[in-house]
């Protein structure tokens, strides 16, 4: 795992800039740096050690006549394998790296070499004969890719913070994001909080020559149900591909751990891989925002070391300045400080860890999930859905509210990914400034047209595979482990194992059947079962444990006095009279505190974009 960075070499002081913009990113790679730099190219890497961690498998890394370089971030789980078939074209290796092959692999077969590739990856090649620039990002967006072309320059990282350190960079806030943020919690589309700073999408590559730059989508993942297997058949065939999966991303020349909460998804991750250590962190004693003495439980039954702090609400909140300059972008998700403190207490003890991001995803198992006609409200006519839907949205946000909102709406209308924070009315209330920001369906209308002709369960995973996924789940999984110089890998996030569950039926992704004991599994139905049955006898309620996934209390902390005036004096700020009617979001606030409504997730949202805000815009880049 590392960090990479450069630019098309077009200043006097590229070495200089470099340097910087590297300094920017050590976190990624402390163990070591390297960089390359001629007249047409700025190439840097910083890097932390996991395979080859000899000073061999420092980057750049050049093929035989040196006519292409490499920078890479990421892991390739099935490298010596496609190392062997080009040993035997005749390629001349002289590490025992993943990079090298990558570099051999596209010198022998371009672009093609994208889809033999299993694992996580954003990698630039720089072609010095053609003058010729390519990046590409994996399948799934595990690693991130940014680039921006300001005053004749393209620049390309790991993180955009190292485009600060560019004398050509230009910051200016993209409010059009702003405007969308508040809608999803996450930047939504290929844009990004700065102008002109995009990232590059999931199984996406880019050739950059002459000044043109053209993006292309390589890969996809395409639902097609399979209905000649029964369940025990899909149950072994989940079982077998995830035990491959999960042997592939151990491998590394270090100690691998595992983060574990009490849900399924690492608690199964943690059983089948057989590491050591697993890491918890929970809030105070409460069992709804604590799950250590689970996690302990269950690591003492597995035969394994659990690891775990009790994070004080001082502790979460005098680091989210810190937190949001290691996201890049405003990042509204609660869990992701949560995700912060497990990284920092794993890379105590170790370099890798694996994580159970993904299975709700790839197998179905979020709550939203089961909502489709799972209820006798959803036998009433359509009329009188969407008659009752216009009256809820009217209604302050209370729980149950919302149930008739998402009832009274087509999938296409009222679903846009597991968080829904304002609406395109209310954002706009909210807001002083005008922006050109689409509207949400406009934005998740290209991933619906693909999906068109599938349920409604198919149409939200595959949404959420594509936006979700990337934007939240991944994008904090990256940037908090890499602010710990720690790997993260997600094995149910495999080609092989995404290939395998797109020909899952629905029925045994998400059921609502109550039949037996084994049917009050409601989502992910198939994939609990393999679990329950990799999972140790003692354990094996894991397998119908509802999952809290690292629980934060916000809810209750924007109650007390300490963390109320907190967030108010923000509110009430000069950076928020810019954007804000700012008596709008001090009555949100009151509501909250007043009980009138839960606001938490709404207030949270303004608030994190104000933190971020003001360590890139008042403090350029610093907390």
């Amino acid at each position: 795992m590392c960090g990479i960075t450069g630019f098309t070499n077009s200043i006097d002081n590229s070495n200089a800039v470099l340097d910087r913009m590297m300094d920017r990113i050590k976190h990624r790679g402390p163990d070591a740096e390297g960089k390359y730099i001629d007249d047409g190219i700025a190439l840097g890497h910083r890097r932390l050690s996991i395979i080859d961690i000899s000073s061999q498998g420092d980057q750049p890394i050049f093929n035989e006549d040196k006519s292409l370089v490499i920078v890479f971030n990421g892991e390739i789980y099935n490298y010596m394998e496609i190392r062997e078939k080009l040993v035997e074209s005749g390629h001349i290796f002289r590490t025992n790296t993943d990079t090298e092959v990558l570099l051999h692999g596209y010198e022998e077969y371009g672009t093609d070499l994208l889809n033999m590739l299993r694992g996580m990856f954003a990698f630039v090649i720089w072609d010095k004969n053609k003058r010729e620039l390519f990046g590409a990002r994996d399948f799934f967006g595990i690693k991130p890719l940014y680039y921006a072309v300001m005053g004749g320059s393209f620049m390309f990282g790991s993180e955009i913070k190292s485009f600060l350190e560019h004398p050509d960079f230009k910051k200016e806030l993209n409010t059009n994001v702003l405007e969308n943020y508040l809608t999803f919690q996450y930047s939504p589309t290929s844009e990004t909080f700065f102008k002109n700073v995009y990232k590059l999408p999931s199984a996406h590559y880019f050739i950059l020559k002459n000044g043109k730059f053209q993006a292309k989508r390589y890969w996809d993942v395409k639902f097609s149900e399979n209905n000649s297997h029964t369940l025990d058949e899909w149950v072994d065939k989940i079982s077998d591909t995830f035990h491959d999966s999960v042997k592939a991303h151990k491998i590394a020349d270090v100690e691998v751990g595992s983060f574990l909460s009490s849900g399924v998804d690492s608690s199964y991750v943690a059983s089948v891989a057989d590491v050591d250590k697993t890491f918890t962190v929970g809030f105070g004693d409460d069992e709804k925002y604590n799950e250590i003495g689970w996690a302990k439980n269950f690591s003492k039954a597995i035969g394994k070391e659990n690891t775990s702090r009790v994070i004080s609400p001082d502790d979460y909140w005098k680091n989210l300045s810190m937190i949001q300059y290691h996201m890049d972008e405003p990042l509204a998700d609660p869990s992701a400080i949560a995700l912060y403190f497990v990284c920092n207490i794993a890379s105590e003890k170790l370099k890798v860890v694996l994580s159970g991001e993904g299975a709700d995803e790839i197998f179905g198992g979020y709550n939203v999930y089961s909502d489709p006609d799972g209820t006798i409200y959803d036998k009433l006519p359509r009329a009188i859905k969407r008659g009752v839907a216009d009256i809820a949205e009217r209604l302050p946000a209370r729980r149950g509210v919302n149930f008739f909102v998402r009832k009274g709406r087509d999938v296409e209308e009222r679903f846009i990914g597991n968080a829904y924070m304002f609406s395109p009315a209310d954002r706009k209330s909210l807001l002083k400034i005008k922006t050109d920001a689409p509207e949400p369906s406009e934005i998740t209308a290209k991933f619906y047209r693909k999906v068109r002709n599938k349920d409604d369960v198919t149409k939200m995973q595959y949404l959420d595979l594509h936006m979700w996924l990337a934007g939240d789940i991944l994008l904090k999984a990256d940037k908090m482990s890499m602010a710990n110089s720690l790997e993260l890998r997600v094995p149910f996030l495999d080609k092989e194992i995404m290939s395998l569950a797109e020909k899952i039926p629905t029925e045994y992704r998400v059921t609502h059947s109550k039949d037996t004991d084994e049917t009050k599994y409601i989502t992910k139905y198939a994939m609990r079962l393999s679990a329950k049955k990799d999972t140790p006898p003692q354990t094996a309620k894991t397998a119908t444990k509802k999952k809290l996934g690292f629980p934060v209390p916000i809810r209750v902390w924007l109650k007390e006095d300490k963390y109320y005036n907190t967030v108010r004096k923000v509110f009430e700020s000069d950076d928020s009279e810019k954007f804000f009617h700012t008596e709008k979001l001090v009555k949100l606030l009151d509501d909250h505190r007043n009980g009138k409504a839960d606001n938490s997730r709404k207030i949270w949202t303004v608030f994190i974009f104000l933190v971020w805000y003001d360590v890139y815009f008042n403090k350029n880049g610093e907390y």
